[in-house]
């Protein structure tokens, strides 16, 4: 959205790392690595471009934008509501002596943001954000501090803004946001009552959920996705930890018993349901025995694939005051430990569809002979790289190889 605006002002984007007369750099902050991510991207920015402008904004910026002002080649700090303000900012582009450095109080951050897919690209499935910010307090986690109190777009403006998206050609729509299961929280409309205005939107496929709390994904919300076609029979849950002692810590709102309740009732729900699972290692106070807990725990859980965080130490939460902290190099065995689990779990989870019939949408992914696509359960599947991007494809699952499983298309047809 940022880039367009530059475009309807006259400006043309090109690719990170070419030269560019502006550099806008948006930023993360949930781990260290994105931290460091920014200030490498500041110093490519400035080697690659003849004297850029480089404006740095994001979540990084909010959090730290004295840190971010200090990295050399930065002219301009801006925070998460002036990022959706930035040509009230740049001015001429004048460069001055020092940064200049425009965040505002996260306590009065209220205004939202829409922001969602522009163009048809590699990936054809279009990203629409509906919620923004978080009032949760996981101790882990510097979102709060760095997005604001949870605020959500109309209904109303989400269903606009999902027309458009149709009338550029999208044929589905991932619906995100820092607590998408809270939408809603501060009207008297929910997730549930969107999704039934997205499902009816002419020529919208496919409508995907990202990720949803476990304590927010209702009876409803699953009986919904059952019995509506278009949308994706696929949930991202996090989980963090399968140790009630570690979840106590972090401050999250379930248990494992309760988290594993959840689970099995998708499953019998949804029997096709792929269902994503966030793992935190290496929290403070994780002991080899919690580690095992976990593996046992998510070993037994009908999941199909997991994304493996390592905890990093955030400044101002209560997680970075705990004791006992785990040594890096046992964060990161534990990481591959459970990436292991996790590939298992795919690999069982696309060998269940070997012989079954299903829709893809084609991508713009080609990989040799093979393009790329995804069914509405978040299967990757190859398919003969004659078939175009951006085209719903009807295959029969052949087989399963690595990563993807591999798609036959059926009597040659090809769908609308």
């Amino acid at each position: 959205m940022i880039g367009n605006e530059f475009v309807d002002r006259g400006f043309s984007v090109v690719n990170f790392g070419k030269p560019a007369d502006v550099c806008v750099i948006n930023t993360c902050s949930v781990t260290e690595r994105a931290d460091r991510e920014c200030r490498r991207m500041v110093r490519k920015a400035v080697r690659t471009s003849p004297n850029p402008f480089v404006v740095v904004t994001g979540c990084y910026a909010q959090l730290n934008p004295k840190e971010v002002a200090s990295i050399p080649g930065v002219d301009l700090v801006l925070g998460s509501r002036e990022k959706f303000e930035i040509f009230d900012h740049l001015g001429g582009l004048e460069r001055k002596l020092y940064p200049h450095v425009l965040v505002s109080d996260i306590e009065t951050v209220g205004n939202f943001g829409a922001s969602y897919t522009t163009h048809v690209g590699d990936r054809t499935r279009a990203f629409l954000k509906i919620q923004d910010g978080c009032d949760y307090n996981c101790s882990f986690c510097t979102i709060p501090l760095a997005r604001g109190a949870s605020r959500s777009q109309s209904i109303e403006a989400s269903i606009v803004q999902a027309r458009e998206l149709v009338h550029q050609g999208f044929k589905e729509i991932t619906l995100t946001g820092v607590n998408v299961g809270d939408y809603g929280s501060a009207s008297e409309k929910n997730l549930l009552d969107l999704l039934r205005g997205l499902v009816v939107v002419d020529g919208l496929e496919r409508v995907r959920i990202s990720s949803i709390e476990p304590n927010l994904l209702t009876p409803d919300i699953m009986e919904f996705v059952a019995s509506e076609q278009k949308m994706c029979n696929h949930f991202h849950i996090p989980l963090q930890s399968g140790s009630d002692d570690i979840l106590r810590l972090m401050r999250r709102r379930y248990n494992s018993a309760l988290y594993a309740d959840l689970i099995h009732r998708v499953r019998r729900t949804i029997p096709d349901c792929c269902i994503g699972v966030d793992v935190i290692v290496g929290f403070p106070g994780e002991t080899e025995e919690h580690f095992q807990e976990t593996l046992r725990f998510i070993d037994d859980l009908p999941v199909s694939y997991l994304h493996i965080f390592t905890y990093s130490e955030r400044e101002n939460t209560p997680a970075a005051t705990l004791s006992a902290n785990v040594e890096p190099r046992v964060r990161f065995k534990r990481n591959e430990v459970l990436r292991a689990i996790g590939t298992k779990k795919k690999i069982a989870f696309y060998n269940t569809h070997i012989g079954k019939t299903v829709q893809v949408l084609s991508e713009g992914d080609v990989d040799g002979e093979m393009r790329f696509g995804f069914t509405d359960n978040y299967v990757r599947v190859g398919l003969p790289v004659s078939v175009g991007p951006n085209v719903m494809v009807e295959v029969e699952i052949s087989e399963v190889k690595h990563d993807k499983c591999i798609g036959r298309i059926v009597n040659g047809k090809v769908a609308a």
